[in-house]
């Protein structure tokens, strides 16, 4: 088995699976139907089109920097005209970075990995307005998603990694699996599911695992400030 790894850095995400009507939320990790969506992107498959050969990957991802959750309001007017004719509440994540893996045959993600890094249409995170920061294709790793994302170093902010002062950090990990009592989330992608006129969702279950891996910027120097 073989998981292709992405990082998902930018100054603004957003990662809606419930949003309705005027208010547009945001979870606190990447859906899955995103990812491929951002996957599907960068082959260049319309919204239209099938994306058949993307449903049976598997996906998972780990929280490098949790972030904080940014309320924007906006209002939309004609030209000419004071009232506005809508009102919408959006969220967004602000400063966050995830390492997302997807599970599946190896030649498949080799074209995928291929593809994120010429995309053909361009890529973004969640929103149109959240191009990410960054090269997102991390590259192809041997074994499954989670253990992928067990063994890959941290990819905080610098700033982000000095301040844990400890060797190792505790990561969490959001990954598919197949236990039927597991919690379910509705962003599992079908085969024509990002058609505008008719989206669908599928449920998954999924688990969340924590990892621990070392940290990059951990010095053991003493400082006799700690004391204080």
């Amino acid at each position: 088995m073989t998981a292709l790894l992405l990082r998902l850095a930018a100054p603004l995400q957003s990662w809606g699976t419930s949003s309705r009507f005027t208010r547009r939320g945001t979870d606190r990790v990447p859906s899955k139907s995103a990812v491929i969506g951002l996957l599907a992107a960068a082959e260049g498959i319309r919204r239209t089109e099938s994306i058949e050969h993307l449903l049976d990957l598997r996906f998972a991802v780990r929280t490098e920097q949790s972030g904080q959750v940014e309320r924007d309001f906006q209002t939309a007017a004609r030209r000419g005209e004071r009232t506005p004719v809508s009102v919408s509440t959006r969220h967004y994540l602000s400063d966050a970075v995830f390492l997302a893996a997807v599970e599946g045959d190896a030649a498949l993600l080799a074209g995928l990995l291929e593809a994120v890094r010429r995309p053909h249409f361009p890529l973004f995170l969640g929103r149109r307005s959240c191009p990410p920061v960054g090269p997102v294709a991390v590259g192809l790793r041997d074994g499954t998603a989670l253990d992928a994302l067990s063994d890959e170093p941290w990819l905080a902010a610098p700033a982000v990694a000095r301040a844990r002062r400890e060797p190792r950090v505790q990561l969490w990990v959001a990954a598919d699996c197949d236990d039927p009592d597991a919690e379910l989330v509705r962003d599992q992608p079908v085969a024509n599911g990002f058609d505008p006129a008719h989206r669908q969702w599928g449920w998954r279950s999924v688990q969340r695992v924590p990892v621990s891996v070392p940290n990059p910027a951990f010095r053991d120097i003493h400082d006799p400030l700690d004391a204080l």
